[in-house]
């Protein structure tokens, strides 16, 4: 072996962990969202919510899913208050409350981890009667259920989950926007009815939707 091919692959061997260290870097960056402190008060029970509305899961009574990334977390929701449940392709979407379809796309027919293909990612919004608003993305191709105006009920199924768009795995991306009447649309956490009571949700945990009686 001459030397610089030796050179060459001390080079390789110091630039993976450089790389990983690099990486692992930008991943511990935060958010420094007022929203941010605010919500980890709520999840921790430090901070009480007695008046907020409290949603549906994303999925159906009895089913279990983990939360793999929750607001503003360390990866790809660093600014985002919202919620990634790891969701196997053809998973059924619900409602997390009652409104009417007023934006979809189901055309997207591909997935990966490069921005390219984020214009691929299919998608449900859905608006509520205070003018909120609840978007489902990351949906099977042709796999949303539901159309532009419908109305829709509380739990009821209105997509299939898949892999379309900016996304590294199967899962559903869950995000509620809050307007100011004034055009501006700003993300903002919510709290679940699970079968273990009311929570703002935390990563890393798995929850059961709970039966309705």
């Amino acid at each position: 072996m001459n030397k610089s091919t030796l050179l060459l692959q001390n080079q390789r061997v110091f630039l993976l962990p450089l790389c990983v260290f690099l990486f692992l870097l930008a991943s511990c960056t935060v958010s420094n969202n007022p929203q941010r402190s605010e919500l980890k008060l709520l999840q921790k029970g430090k901070l009480k919510d007695d008046s907020s509305f409290i949603y549906h899961l994303p999925y159906e009574e009895n089913k279990t899913h983990l939360l793999v990334q929750g607001y503003f977390s360390r990866y790809t929701h660093k600014n985002r208050a919202a919620l990634d449940f790891k969701m196997k392709k053809g998973t059924k979407v619900c409602a997390v409350r009652d409104g009417v379809v007023v934006r979809l796309k189901e055309d997207g027919n591909k997935g990966g981890s490069n921005s390219k293909y984020r214009s691929f990612g299919n998608f449900v919004i859905i608006q509520h009667a205070d003018s909120s608003r609840t978007g489902y993305w990351h949906l099977q191709f042709n796999g949303v259920l539901v159309n532009i105006g419908d109305t829709i009920k509380q739990g009821q199924v209105i997509a299939l989950s898949g892999k379309t768009g900016y996304t590294y795995f199967p899962h559903l991306h869950f995000i509620v926007w809050r307007s100011d009447g004034k055009g501006q649309w700003t993300q903002i956490g919510t709290r679940f009815q699970t079968n273990k009571g009311i929570r703002y949700l935390r990563p890393f945990r798995f929850y059961r939707n709970k039966k309705n009686n």
